[in-house]
């Protein structure tokens, strides 16, 4: 008698811890999960399988490259154009990086010679910072003179004298004819010289003595060397 009292007793009591088990199992502090398989732990480490990159159809590894950032504002810019720089913007002779000479950006020195007879030199210098182009020949205005001189047309060049900064360029002056066939003439003591295409004249110092024209005045063209300018 007292071994089937016991019995279910002993029933009652393994059911009692199974069920504690059971719910201690299920509960994870944050509430119940499914039945199956234990869940990862929030926070656990992903397994070296699911870090690995994807293949590529070739069979070999490949994982995306981070971004690029931006180049910052100190980097070297890139042109247009393909990536070279224009050549308008570092070529000096390139049409649209060129100014006319002018009286702004020039200095004029007049020099009498021994040779040739009544001869004067005209030196003119670029001051600017910029290549000019002398334009045809100086417009020539020597003190009382009624109007300039013509320009001798077998001196034309076969191009336009151009003068990178500091650079010098040359024009000669016949002052009087040597066998008075130029008139009687007279001394003239100031000179102003003129360009081509621009109303401003630059004064230009002469000799204390001053200089003798006659009619026979002529001028060239604007030339690059001295030795053009004289012959």
């Amino acid at each position: 008698m007292r071994a089937s009292v016991r019995r279910p007793r002993l029933l009652a009591v393994a059911a009692l811890a199974i069920a504690s088990l059971a719910l201690t199992a299920c509960d994870n502090g944050e509430g119940f999960r499914e039945e199956g398989a234990a869940s990862q732990p929030a926070g656990s480490h992903r397994s070296p399988a699911q870090d690995k990159p994807a293949a590529t159809p070739g069979g070999t590894a490949t994982a995306k490259a981070p971004a690029a950032k931006g180049t910052g504002t100190g980097g070297t810019g890139t042109a247009k154009g393909g990536g070279r720089a224009s050549a308008a913007g570092t070529d000096p002779d390139a049409p649209e990086n060129r100014v006319p000479c002018t009286a702004d950006n020039t200095e004029v020195v007049a020099t009498p010679v021994s040779r040739p007879l009544n001869h004067m030199l005209l030196t003119i210098t670029n001051t600017g910072s910029t290549l000019c182009d002398l334009a045809d020949y100086p417009i020539v205005k020597f003190e009382g003179a009624q109007s300039v001189p013509p320009v001798m047309e077998h001196t034309k060049p076969q191009a336009v004298t151009s003068l990178r900064p500091g650079k010098k360029g040359y024009a000669g002056v016949i002052l009087s004819a040597g066998d008075g066939q130029g008139g009687k003439g007279y001394t003239a003591r100031s000179l102003e010289i003129g360009f081509k295409g621009s109303d401003k004249m630059t004064d230009v110092a002469l000799q204390a003595k001053g200089v003798h024209i006659d009619n026979s005045l002529r001028v060239t063209y604007w030339l690059t060397t001295a030795e053009d300018a004289l012959s």
